[in-house]
């Protein structure tokens, strides 16, 4: 005969199951990046997957292997290939000490700055080449840790999409809350997925596009790699593309190219920014849109996290957690309107 009472055994299971998912979630801790880039991937590619296995008839195997191979290709390769070159192009720079050396010396001749105002910027340029180079994924010193994130992360993806049913029908049965409210939480963690993966991505790569054109058109120096440093910064709304293009255009004017100043800074703030606002309004009316103060915060979150995929991550995370918030609230509503429902009858038989 046993010692407890069915609750009492069911109580017993349960805090052995919360305490073992504590240890195996930190456990996890350190493929957590994995984890989230498979979800976020799995989002992407779903439709697609969708489109070739119920409307072409394709094999599911087939299909989830082309699309992991599409991915690898669209957007892994192009990522790191811009992540060391960005890498060995700001250790080239910090090496290269003749080259601050005529940046703060063009900055003393265009805005007066003190020797001690002088030190901190050179301190401080340092440091931030520092920080960049920590930021970017780096293919030589961390070439095992991207490896195995890299096969974690498609490892799960290829039995996600191929048993993708079943993936879902269990993410829906655990779900903590009703049906509807599991379905409405689908779609906007969908479109909130597009709508910064996608959508931004878009953005950060059309603005990248036409600041390293103006720079090219312009005779400016490295216009690829600025414009792939702007890519990466016009994921933070505050920041975004005047942080490289005001700075070039002024030391421009300091070398007397008024006209290559000048231009760039016309076409800055005309086109490149204005490109923003145009192009987020049209996402907005397609999926929807992330608020800047969540994007800024999420990237504060993030970045630590994740390096710099929590320009992405950061966000997501913190509009998962928002989206999670209004859930609850609607689910608390409606289970007080249900209870006052039930206590109308038991007044009135009073």
């Amino acid at each position: 005969m046993s010692l407890f009472t069915h609750k009492q055994r069911n109580n017993i299971n349960l805090v052995i199951i919360v305490a073992l998912g504590c240890l195996i979630a930190y456990s996890i801790q350190g493929i957590f990046g994995s984890i989230l880039s498979t979800l976020v991937l799995f989002t992407i590619l779903r439709p697609a997957y969708i489109y070739l296995v119920e409307e072409k008839k394709w094999n599911k195997r087939l299909s989830a292997l082309l699309l992991l191979f599409t991915s690898v290709i669209v957007l892994i390769l192009p990522f790191y290939a811009l992540s060391t070159m960005v890498i060995e192009k700001i250790a080239e720079l910090q090496s290269d000490h003749i080259y601050f050396k005529n940046l703060l010396f063009k900055l003393k001749h265009l805005i007066p700055l003190n020797s001690d105002f002088q030190n901190l910027v050179e301190e401080g340029l340092k440091k931030a080449g520092t920080w960049a180079t920590e930021l970017f994924p780096s293919l030589i010193s961390g070439a095992f840790n991207i490896i195995l994130g890299l096969i974690i992360m498609y490892f799960l993806l290829y039995f996600m999409l191929v048993e993708r049913e079943t993936f879902e029908a269990s993410l829906l049965k655990y779900a903590p809350f009703r049906e509807q409210n599991a379905y409405r939480f689908a779609e906007e963690m969908r479109n909130t997925t597009y709508s910064n993966v996608l959508g931004q991505g878009l953005i950060t790569i059309v603005q990248g596009s036409l600041l390293s054109l103006a720079f090219y058109v312009l005779g400016y120096s490295d216009p690829l790699f600025w414009g792939v440093i702007t890519m990466f910064i016009s994921f933070v709304p505050i920041l975004g593309p005047p942080v490289i293009f005001v700075p070039a255009a002024l030391l421009q004017l300091a070398n007397g190219n008024n006209f290559a100043g000048w231009a760039m800074l016309i076409f800055g703030f005309v086109v490149i920014i204005n490109i923003d606002n145009v192009l987020r309004f049209i996402i907005a009316k397609k999926v929807g849109n992330i608020h800047p103060i969540i994007t800024v915060i999420g990237v504060v979150i993030g970045v630590p996290l994740f390096g710099i995929l929590g320009l992405v991550f950061g966000p997501l995370l913190l509009s998962y957690f928002v989206l999670l918030i209004k859930i609850y609230e609607n689910s608390a509503l409606a289970a007080e309107r249900l209870e006052r429902i039930k206590t109308i009858p038991e007044e009135e038989s009073l």
